[in-house]
């Protein structure tokens, strides 16, 4: 396959592009900097058309990523940038399919599973209740809410009858590449700091990088399947667990906890916000489960032992 992968630089984007490359397909990634690899680097700004646009008449699949990253305090500018970057990547990226001459068969489409409600009971499936209205979710979750929808809206608005659309609905992808959540939070755990984080009661939504390769190739091979999918494990599980069983893979038994004035002085001096950590996210994959996908890491310990192998 021709593979064009719109803002591929980040790490979501570095995985996909190993994979593909490793299975001998001709990938191509659309960046605003340099981005190393096996593979081809065009340039383009994410919001207009340009000399970019003759990779996507190349293209069997795109696979659009692009978006400011949410790791930010959540100032006015980042929020701008943040939503804008996400809406106009889509946009031009659906003008440029539009109008090709010879279009990609699939458009996967970044979106998140961050959409859900957050909840401590049942699970969300596709069919979630999408935002957060209970009383103890604070207001300034709805931005979370307000960028997810719009993203998702700017695909469906995208007039491309010609290519299959997916919004891949996507939980934290776990890898053991630097900078990353898995490195992220499993240098906590080495420093005795991977405790509970508030209550601890919140799901963690999760799966692992070699999942999340196998349900996109999943999604590229499986041509009746459009609209919005979930991309997780099947067991999300509260964030004490999911801690407990990161500290137990590395072997480190010690897990300060942070109360949330603790979070909220720690998000400030990071430069990141506390619903990162403190969301309740518990999503599950129902149309990957319900169309026959086998996981490879369906749970989180031998997930994380795997990931602390590979780290190691």
């Amino acid at each position: 396959m021709k593979v064009l992968i719109p803002g591929g630089s980040g790490q979501v984007g570095t995985i996909l592009a190993r994979a593909f490359v490793a299975g001998g397909h001709d990938v191509t990634i659309l960046s605003r900097g340099p981005a190393l690899g096996p593979w081809r680097v065009l340039p383009w700004d994410a919001r207009t058309l340009g000399s970019w646009q003759d990779a996507v008449d190349a293209a069997d699949v795109v696979i659009n990523l692009a978006g400011r990253n949410v790791n930010c305090r959540y100032t006015a500018a980042n929020r701008a940038d943040i939503l804008n970057s996400r809406v106009e990547s889509t946009r031009v990226i659906g003008e440029a399919i539009a109008q090709s001459p010879t279009p990609p068969r699939l458009w996967l489409q970044a979106s998140t599973a961050t959409i859900y409600r957050h909840t401590f009971d049942s699970p969300n499936d596709e069919s979630g209740v999408i935002g957060g209205s209970e009383p103890d979710v604070p207001r300034s979750w709805d931005f979370s809410i307000t960028v997810a929808r719009a993203w998702e809206q700017a695909l469906s608005d995208a007039d491309t009858p010609r290519t299959r659309k997916v919004a891949m609905r996507s939980a934290m992808v776990m890898s053991p590449d630097k900078g990353g959540i898995f490195y992220t939070l499993a240098t906590l755990a080495r420093l005795g700091l991977g405790g509970r984080a508030g209550s601890g009661r919140q799901y963690v939504s999760w799966i692992h990088e070699r999942d999340f390769v196998r349900a996109v190739q999943w999604l590229i091979d499986s041509s009746e399947v459009s609209g919005w999918v979930n991309i997780a494990a099947p067991n999300p599980l509260p964030y004490a667990d999911f801690m407990r069983g990161l500290r137990e893979a590395l072997g480190n038994r010690i897990g300060l906890p942070a109360t949330e004035w603790m979070l909220s002085l720690g998000a400030w001096f990071m430069g990141t916000e506390t619903e990162l950590v403190l969301k309740s996210r518990r999503v599950v994959p129902g149309r990957l489960l319900q169309e026959g996908f086998i996981f490879e890491f369906p749970t989180w310990a031998p997930a994380a032992a795997d990931l602390v192998r590979q780290s190691a």
